[in-house]
């Protein structure tokens, strides 16, 4: 039944102008906002403030847009049916020469992204731009949820593996397919790998380069942004290959850092468009 009725209201917002969705969404985190634990907002604003040395205000600012983004972007998401269609009056996709370059050498690439602007949007501009994505999702607890978005994401041109089956994205990489991972979430001290972010200590998971390290792949740092005039522009980097040396350990901290250094400063100059409510250095500071 949930299933359904995500796909009404879908159907609703597709038959509705781009600019009318905008403002739903706005709306619709106006109203949410104020339910949003304070304790997280206060985790959150001590994050940015440390981060980027900002007051008080500035952070507060900036951890409320950051959140009220979610609204158009789900809006958006809803809207995937009308923008597999003319994908490209909703996204400009730049430094595509860098990938197609790296997908000559015939082995696959690994795509490094990170929880800013709207990543969703930003594996189906890639597919339309001609590029084979693997997403890579984890499972939604809601079935109906789950379904819905793994439905639309294929829709827009991706393929989608649960993060857990890593034998497949191994498979796909070797038959040349790219494969998007999200770097920027906290994980747990076992897992992850500790390195510096904002100048700080924290745990980051080092599944790009270990992935990439592995079949001699090349990384592609790519993030997303929202232009002011509601466009958004897909940024790919330069490919950043991993070190194979006898210090499996220490080639895969290096990459990871290159890695986090580009996110830093990407979520540097577009601060409002990263996902700051994740408690980013929560292991750490438990540990």
């Amino acid at each position: 039944m949930g299933y359904y009725l995500i796909k009404l209201i879908s159907r609703i917002a597709c038959m509705l102008p781009a600019s009318v969705c905008d403002w739903l969404g706005k709306r619709l985190t106006d109203i949410l906002w104020p339910f949003v634990p304070t304790k997280r907002k206060r985790m959150a604003e001590g994050n940015v403030k440390l981060c980027l040395g900002v007051d008080d205000d500035e952070a507060r600012r900036i951890v409320e847009a950051s959140a009220k983004r979610f609204g158009p972007m789900l809006f958006e998401v809803l809207r995937f049916p009308v923008i597999n269609k003319h994908m490209d009056d909703y996204v400009e996709v730049v430094g595509k020469e860098y990938m197609k370059k790296g997908l000559e050498l015939g082995r696959g690439a690994v795509i490094a992204t990170s929880h800013s602007g709207n990543w969703e949007l930003m594996g189906g501009a890639l597919s339309h731009a001609g590029f084979p994505i693997v997403g890579v999702a984890m499972k939604q607890k809601n079935a109906a949820m789950d379904r819905f978005i793994n439905e639309y994401r294929r829709l827009i041109g991706m393929h989608i593996t649960y993060k857990n089956d890593v034998r497949e994205m191994l498979r796909m990489m070797k038959d040349g397919w790219v494969i998007g991972l999200l770097m920027d979430q906290d994980t747990n001290t076992h897992d992850g790998i500790i390195l510096d972010f904002f100048g700080r200590k924290t745990n980051c998971v080092p599944g790009p380069a270990s992935m990439a390290r592995f079949r001699d792949v090349p990384i592609f740092p790519v993030h997303v942004t929202r232009l002011p005039n509601g466009k958004h522009r897909v940024i790919i980097n330069p490919a950043i290959f991993v070190e194979k040396t006898a210090d499996k350990r220490a080639d895969i901290a290096e990459t990871m850092q290159k890695l986090n250094d580009i996110l830093e400063k990407h979520v540097r100059e577009h601060p409002e468009e990263w996902f700051w409510l994740h408690d980013r250095w929560k292991s750490m500071r438990e540990e």
